[in-house]
């Protein structure tokens, strides 16, 4: 018998279908993070 920890985890991508909405409200959700990636990366090329 599995504990909790070892139990699979539902995995988002195959449980849901990839479609054009909810790949736009994904890139949308994720605005925040490249902006932070993108200003951690100008500051390692000066």
């Amino acid at each position: 018998m599995k504990t909790a920890a070892e139990a699979p985890r539902e995995n988002k991508v195959v449980s849901e279908p990839a479609t054009p909405d909810a790949c736009r409200r994904d890139y949308e959700a994720a605005a925040q993070v490249r902006a932070t990636l993108a200003r951690q990366e100008a500051r390692r090329r000066k």
